[in-house]
């Protein structure tokens, strides 16, 4: 996709904590304090989430600090992401059969200069799921090494 050079923060423990099943490609509703913040790079979605309420879904635990520090604003707050209908319906479905989580994968200014959020439905792992992951990565590191060597 062509928003990889306006990536503004990656989730990088999502992989290692859930087993992604779908992206979603999402709008934000922010404030405009909310948006020069991001773009200041003044975020944290590490801790984030999706709930659904009805039919519509809220991103909870995004932190956006403030640059102007004389307001008293939240930076925790709940914000709104847009998605279709249709999208909403399908990622309803699949959280209440399959039992997933919505969590928040990047967060990025696409070419029209509006801010978005890829989401994932993702089921977490356990812990010894993560331990053979790590395995894995350590295996595969080693014999690249070794090839590198030779």
């Amino acid at each position: 996709m062509s928003y990889k050079s306006n990536i503004l923060t990656v989730n990088k423990k999502i992989y290692h904590n859930y087993h992604i099943k779908n992206t979603y490609l999402a709008g934000i509703v922010l404030e405009g304090w909310e948006v020069k913040g991001i773009k200041y790079g003044k975020i944290q979605i590490v801790n984030s989430y999706a709930i659904i309420k009805k039919q519509e879904i809220f991103l909870l635990g995004m932190l956006v600090n403030n640059i102007n520090h004389n307001q008293d604003i939240d930076p925790l707050r709940t914000r709104k992401l847009l998605l279709n209908k249709n999208e909403i319906k399908q990622i309803k479905k699949k959280v209440t059969e399959k039992k997933l989580s919505i969590v928040p994968i990047k967060l990025f200014i696409n070419n029209r200069g509006y801010v978005k959020l890829e989401i994932g439905l993702g089921k977490g792992k356990k812990s010894y799921d993560k331990r053979e992951d790590i395995k894995k990565r350590d295996i595969d590191r080693n014999l690249r090494e070794g090839l590198k060597n030779i």
